[in-house]
C-alpha cells in the first residue's frame, strides 16, 4: 500500500546526523525516509518526494572513492537542500569548485546571513551555527548566489532559487545551531510547499488498515519483552486485529523488581492471548559459574531464542510480529548499505520458519514517535516511558556469577534507588544500580560485616552516543545509600559512578 503522506527523502552520504535530520523533518509534521546516497533516480521518481535533503559525510568530494551523485538528481525538479558534504556535493556535481580549507571549522561558529532567502525567513542576520568541515566551496556553480559567510568560510550557504536548490555548510539539524529547526521548517514549507500532513492519528489509521490487509484472518505471534517497542507493537496489533494476537513473554528471571508482574498486568483484560513462560530456573542453570560478560550475553540470547521457538511452534501457520523500529533498519544497513551494527530483529524471517510472514508495525518510526504512539493507544505510562533496559536484563548489571540470591539483592537495591530519584522528582536519561563482585569490610551494630559493594549509575544524554554523569544532590545520594545498606541484606558499601561516556560506557558490562 503506497504511503499517503507527503514525504521528504534524506539521502545518506555517510553523515552521523542522518537520523537526526529525519527526526527534525518529522517534528515539522512532514514524513521523512532515509535512503542511500546512491539510490537510483527511478526509485526517487516513484517515491515522488516533495523535497530531498543531502546529508553530511566524512569524505572529500574530489577524492576518487568518495560517494557521488549525478546531475540528473538536480534536474528532477524536486527542491533539494544540501547539508555540509551535501553542499559540497551539489557544488561539485554542478560545475563548482571544492577545495581543502586553509582553516578548518569545528564547533559553534559565528555566522552572518548576507541575503534574504526563503531559507532564512524569521532568522537573525547574526547567528551561530555548528560547523564540522575541512573542505569548502571555493567557487559556486553557475546560477548560484552566496547567502552566508563566517570568518573563515566565504560561502557558508548558497542557493539557486529558480531551480529550488539550496545548501548550507553548517548543520541546522543540531541543537547548537541557533534556529536550525526553523531553517529546516522554512525549507519544508517555503520551498517544498509542505502541508504538514504527518501526525500520529494518521499513522494509526493507515497502519491499522495496512495490518488488516496483510494479516487477514490469520493469527499473529509476538515476542513481548515488556520494553517500549514490543509493548507498543502489541498495543497497535491488538487494536487492529483483536483476538488474533498471541503475546509470548519469556520471563528469564532477570527483570527488575515486580517487572514481570507489571507487564502481565498491563496486558490483562486485552483482546489478546498473553502467555508468560517462567524460564528462570532454565536460564540460571545455563548461567551457573559463568562470569565473562559476553559469554553471559550469548547464553541468554541463545536460550531466549530456544524458549521462544518452543513456545511459538504451537502457532505454526501464523504471522510473526516484531517491534523493529526505524533506527534498527538504518543501522543494519538495509537502507544505506553500510552496516553499523546488526540487529537480531532485522533481516526478515529466519530460514526453516513455520511462520507465513512478518508484521512490523513500527518499522518506519523513531523511538520518540513510538512512545507518542503508545500514549495515543492508551498504554500505561510505566511501559511507555520505560528506561532503556538491556536484553540480558540484570545479568549485565550483576558483575560476576549470576545467582538467584545476587539478583534479588540487586533487584531490591535498584528498586530503592529508582524510587528515591523519582520521589525527588529527578528525571535523568538513565539510572540503575550495579552489584559488583567485590566485597568490603563494614560494621553493623557491634558486628563486622563482609558484604558486597553496590554501584549507582545515572547519566544525562540526548542520543546515548555520549553521556555525562548526573549531578545527583548529595542529600538524595545520602538517603539512597542509607536505605540500601539498612534494608538490603548483603550490601555494606554504596558508591556512585562519576564517569562520562566516553571513556566509559553507560552499562558496566
Amino acid at each position: 500500500m503506497a504511503n499517503k503522506n507527503q514525504t521528504v527523502v534524506v539521502l545518506d552520504f555517510g553523515g552521523q546526523y542522518k537520523e537526526l535530520i529525519a527526526r527534525r523533518v518529522r517534528e515539522c509534521k512532514v514524513r521523512s525516509q532515509i535512503l542511500a546516497g546512491n539510490t537510483p533516480i527511478e526509485t526517487l521518481r516513484e517515491i515522488a518526494p516533495i523535497g530531498i535533503i543531502l546529508t553530511g559525510g566524512p569524505h572529500s568530494v574530489y577524492e576518487e572513492n568518495s560517494p557521488h551523485t549525478t546531475k540528473e538528481l538536480f534536474e528532477l525538479g524536486i527542491p533539494i537542500l544540501g547539508i555540509c558534504y551535501g553542499m559540497q556535493l551539489m557544488a561539485y556535481t554542478l560545475g563548482g569548485e571544492v577545495r581543502s580549507c586553509q582553516v578548518s571549522e569545528y564547533g559553534t561558529i559565528d555566522t552572518t546571513l548576507d541575503k534574504h532567502s526563503p531559507l532564512f525567513e524569521g532568522l537573525d542576520k547574526e547567528t551561530v551555527s555548528l560547523m564540522s568541515h575541512t573542505d569548502y566551496v571555493a567557487k559556486m556553480p553557475e546560477g548560484f548566489n552566496a547567502l552566508a559567510h563566517t570568518r573563515d568560510c566565504p560561502i557558508a550557504a548558497m542557493e539557486n532559487s529558480e531551480r529550488r536548490l539550496y545548501a548550507v555548510q553548517f548543520h541546522p539539524e543540531v541543537e547548537r545551531t541557533k534556529n536550525g529547526t526553523k531553517l529546516l521548517n522554512n525549507f519544508l514549507y517555503n520551498v517544498c510547499g509542505a502541508l504538514g500532513d504527518y501526525n500520529m492519528d494518521d499513522f494509526i489509521k493507515n497502519e491499522i488498515e495496512r495490518i488488516r490487509e496483510q494479516v487477514g484472518d490469520h493469527q499473529v505471534v509476538l515476542g513481548l519483552s515488556g520494553g517500549v517497542d514490543s509493548s507498543v507493537c502489541a498495543a497497535i496489533l491488538e487494536k487492529a486485529i483483536p483476538n488474533q494476537l498471541t503475546c509470548i513473554f519469556v520471563d528469564h528471571g532477570m527483570m527488575r523488581k515486580n517487572e514481570g508482574d507489571e507487564i502481565e498486568e498491563a496486558f490483562a483484560g486485552k483482546s489478546l492471548n498473553f502467555v508468560r513462560v517462567d524460564a528462570e530456573k532454565r536460564f540460571l542453570t545455563k548461567l551457573a559459574g559463568v562470569t565473562e560478560p559476553e559469554r553471559k550475553r550469548k547464553i541468554i540470547g541463545e536460550e531466549f531464542v530456544r524458549v521462544f521457538e518452543e513456545e511459538s511452534s504451537k502457532f505454526a501457520g501464523s504471522f510473526l510480529a516484531q517491534g523493529t523500529i526505524y533506527p534498527d533498519v538504518v543501522e543494519s544497513g538495509l537502507t544505506t548499505g553500510a552496516v553499523i551494527k546488526s540487529h537480531h530483529n532485522v533481516g526478515g524471517l529466519p530460514k526453516d520458519t513455520k511462520f507465513i510472514g512478518l508484521v512490523e508495525p513500527l518499522r518506519s518510526l523513531f523511538k520518540d514517535e513510538v512512545r507518542a504512539l503508545g500514549r495515543k493507544l492508551g498504554l500505561d505510562e510505566r511501559l511507555v516511558s520505560r528506561q532503556p533496559f538491556p536484553g540480558p536484563g540484570l545479568a549485565v548489571r550483576c558483575i560476576g556469577e549470576i545467582t538467584k540470591e545476587r539478583l534479588d539483592i540487586l533487584r531490591d537495591a535498584d528498586a530503592i534507588y529508582r524510587y528515591e530519584l523519582e520521589h525527588a522528582d529527578l528525571h535523568y536519561s538513565q539510572y540503575f544500580a550495579v552489584l559488583t563482585d567485590m566485597r568490603t569490610v563494614g560494621v553493623m551494630g557491634d558486628g563486622r560485616t563482609y558484604n558486597y559493594v553496590l554501584g549507582l549509575r545515572a547519566v544525562v544524554t540526548s542520543d546515548f552516543m555520549t553521556a555525562e554523569y548526573a549531578h545527583i544532590p548529595y542529600d538524595v545520594l545520602d538517603r539512597v545509600s542509607s536505605r540500601i545498606v539498612n534494608e538490603v541484606k548483603g550490601v555494606s558499601r554504596v558508591v556512585y559512578d562519576v564517569t562520562g561516556k566516553p571513556p566509559a560506557t553507560i552499562e558496566w558490562e
